[in-house]
């Protein structure tokens, strides 16, 4: 009986006896689908790879701040609040500084324009020697006493103060009795830095893409773009009191969006000025990077966050003076909450210091933008403190066609006074730091010694935990000779890496471990007949990884300058975090049966050279490196004024935005310690091939440069009776070529 009900229970669920084998094969092998080689796929825990890193560093910095916001907690008296003046003010100028020496600024009116109730005179300054500075002075009509006078610095407009929105609030503050100064930032109006007079625009893009470009320069040299724009406004207010009609107890500063950053910078560095107006930028700086993410290179400064600095700082360390905060409530760069936070604590050093009714935080509802609403608060607010008479309505005013404000003959200070750019001074401070490094490189064991430390330490690399090396299996395919299983390791933070290992079904035993970094992702080159299958093929065991930012865990979450900028400002970059989760995968490898531990590669390609760089000069887990396409040295991009490394190609940019900025390929102040070429050295005696070496342009390096820039490594190497083991290929071999001939396969 039992026989004949086990029949009907298959016939009921299967259809009918004849297809009972079909169905059960069915059952035990289902057809195999399209491979699916994203480790993440379908993972609950692990279901926002592309968040990984901003998170990551989102939540270093959030001890930074936990740190920081226990110790502003304490602050009670007035005495308690000074103390921390006095020390936010001296770490300011450890963060920014140091700035240069007050040098003449070699004034030069270059024309007037005369308007009812008021004239503009046109102005040249040298904030630096040969640093030129081009702007406009609005001065009110009829002047018989001194009077107050309020320097304007502009958002990220091209224009710079020739737009009609900052013309609006320029021309009504000079109808209520106030002289303004508004100057051209580097990288707008009349001073853009990379000006092409072919196509009479920036080769680099519009002013944000300028700030982040040559600011990068700036960090390589330990430098922060904001140390121009704040000596460029300092040295306006020396300007504006050099005129005898001025009263120095009534100065001002505004800005809007960026220039309420540059506001917030110089209201904070500079005592004389008495009434702070910063426009849509006053935030929590912890509310930023959590929502809208690091803006542009001036606004950061290297470490600050580590050093306990953040935006509420800027407002606190001016206190008990006047300052106005505006924010609407719609922001696409900020959050009205990171506002009122700020404005919170700012309050209680106000409080402390008897001067509430000083500072004063203003909303609208609005996109990122100064409202009707706000600029009548921004009059009003300065008609009070300068104490003058009247109403802050706004007026209707006559808008100036922008090329009848132009200053310089040409319209552009590099075609019509030339002088030197952010980058030639960079350049200059560069120099200083590569003849340091050339003569630190005549001891070279004491260098070496140094360079390891210096790099571990600006990178903010941290050495892997024994614990790190535990894996988790997401699934396996079989291909004809060999498997792929896919694979994670734990992450320096709460992330994980995730890589395909490519296992040879060849019964040999032990293998050579190789790791395979490619900026495009670990899937690049896995596919049946790429790359890694040669490789494999041949009887390596293989590691394609997606380290952070990068394949699978690309940053999807903010903009591509989001997460360098973010890394610097708690003393940390993307090469230090990548480079120690390469040194997770080796010692994975190493930690493997089948792996011969003493024999554990790596090939980086193109941008991955650097971490892996980083990485072998830090760990000696990983005995011999290939780099195809690696930049040559940090030192090629400082010294050269155009360089296209960190550059994303932007669809659709056209001349105005061409591209996208990253820094991920950075670490701020390197040239302050060491060079690719340094850590290279400190990889011998181990085996380094270069293939296909790239210059500040991503061209491929002279005989010339290859000589220059690795003239040390190569004198190391020779020291260590290990000259073979440092190998230099002009030409662009495949990897699978390259690495057969260094294993003599």
């Amino acid at each position: 009986m039992k026989k004949y009900q086990l029949v009907l229970f298959i016939i009921l669920f299967t259809g009918f006896p004849g297809r009972i084998d079909s169905q059960l094969k069915t059952i035990q092998n289902p057809p195999e689908g399209e491979e699916n080689l994203n480790v993440l796929a379908s993972w609950i825990r692990w279901n926002n790879p592309g968040s990984f890193l901003i998170n990551h560093l989102i939540k270093e910095a959030d001890k930074y701040y936990d740190l920081r916001d226990a110790e502003v907690s304490n602050l009670k008296t007035a005495d308690d609040w000074r103390l921390r003046q006095k020390w936010v003010s001296k770490k300011l100028n450890e963060l920014v500084g140091p700035f240069p020496l007050k040098t003449p600024l070699n004034p030069r009116i270059t024309g007037t324009i005369r308007k009812e109730g008021y004239r503009i005179e046109k102005i040249i300054y040298e904030s630096m020697p040969e640093f030129y500075v081009t702007g406009c002075l609005f001065i009110p009509g009829g002047i018989r006493n001194k009077v107050p006078a309020v320097l304007n610095v502009i958002g990220h407009n091209q224009e710079s103060f020739r737009a009609e929105l900052y013309q609006t609030v320029i021309l009504n503050l000079v109808k209520k009795g106030i002289v303004v100064f508004a100057i051209d930032p580097p990288g707008q109006g009349e001073h853009v830095q990379y000006y092409d007079p072919d196509i009479k625009f920036s080769s680099i893009g519009y002013s944000v893409i300028e700030h982040c470009y040559f600011g990068n320069q700036c960090f390589l040299s330990g430098s922060s773009a904001a140390r121009y724009f704040i000596w460029d406004g300092i040295r306006a207010i020396d300007y504006l009191l050099s005129l005898k009609y001025i009263d120095p107890e009534r100065i001002g500063v505004t800005g809007f969006s960026g220039g309420g950053t540059i506001t917030s910078y110089l209201a904070a560095f500079d005592d004389r000025i008495k009434v702070s107006v910063p426009c849509s930028w006053a935030t929590a700086s912890r509310r930023q990077l959590e929502t809208k993410g690091a803006q542009d290179a001036e606004t950061e400064f290297i470490g600050g966050v580590a050093e306990g600095i953040t935006f509420e700082d800027l407002l606190e360390v001016r206190a008990p003076k006047p300052t106005l905060l505006t924010s609407v409530s719609r922001d696409e760069y900020l959050t009205l909450q990171g506002a009122r936070e700020a404005y919170a604590e700012a309050s209680k050093a106000y409080q402390a210091l008897g001067a509430s009714d000083n500072l004063k935080l203003t909303e609208d509802d609005s996109k990122h933008w100064m409202t009707p609403k706000i600029r009548t608060e921004i009059y009003g607010f300065f008609m009070k403190h300068f104490n003058l008479p009247g109403t802050p309505e706004e007026e209707t005013i006559e808008i100036i066609p922008s090329n009848d404000l132009k200053i310089t003959p040409t319209g552009q200070i590099s075609t019509s006074l030339g002088g030197k750019m952010i980058f030639d001074i960079n350049r200059e401070e560069s120099s200083i730091l590569i003849q340091n490094l050339e003569k630190a490189r005549m001891n070279t064991e004491t260098h070496l010694e140094s360079v390891r430390e210096k790099a571990m330490k600006l990178s903010g690399f941290i050495p892997p935990e024994e614990t790190d090396r535990k894996s988790f299996i997401n699934g396996r395919y079989q291909r004809e000779g060999y498997s792929v299983e896919k694979l994670t390791l734990p992450g320096e933070g709460n992330y994980v890496i995730p890589f395909l290992l490519f296992v040879p079904n060849d019964n040999r035993g032990v293998h050579t471990g190789l790791i395979y970094l490619h900026p495009d992702g670990k899937i690049t080159e896995a596919g049946p007949g790429g790359e890694i299958e040669k490789l494999v093929r041949k009887g390596f065991i293989v590691a394609a990884a997606d380290l952070p930012g990068t394949g699978e865990t690309r940053n999807t979450a903010t903009r591509d300058l989001a997460t360098g900028y973010t890394a610097l400002l708690i003393g940390k970059s993307i090469v230090g975090i990548q480079a120690a989760d390469i040194c997770r995968i080796a010692r994975y490898l190493k930690s493997r049966e089948d792996i011969d531990p003493a024999g554990i590669g790596a090939v980086g390609i193109n941008e991955m050279c650097i971490p892996l760089i980083h990485a072998a000069a830090f760990d000696n887990s990983i005995n011999n490196i290939i780099l195809s396409g690696s930049l040559i040295s940090y030192r090629s991009v400082a010294e050269n004024r155009f360089f296209r490394i960190g550059l994303i190609k932007r669809e659709g940019g056209g001349t105005e935005h061409p591209y996208e900025i990253s820094f991920s390929w950075g670490v701020t102040g390197s040239l302050k310690g060491y060079d690719l070429p340094d850590l290279i050295a400190c990889i011998a005696p181990r085996k380094v091939i270069l293939a296909g070496l790239k210059d500040h342009m991503q061209e491929p390096a002279s005989e010339e440069l290859i000589n220059k820039e690795l003239k040390f490594p190569l004198s190391v190497y020779a020291l260590k009776k290990a000259s073979e083991n440092l190998e230099i290929l002009s030409s662009d071999e495949k990897p699978d070529l390259i690495i057969s001939r260094f294993y003599n396969q």
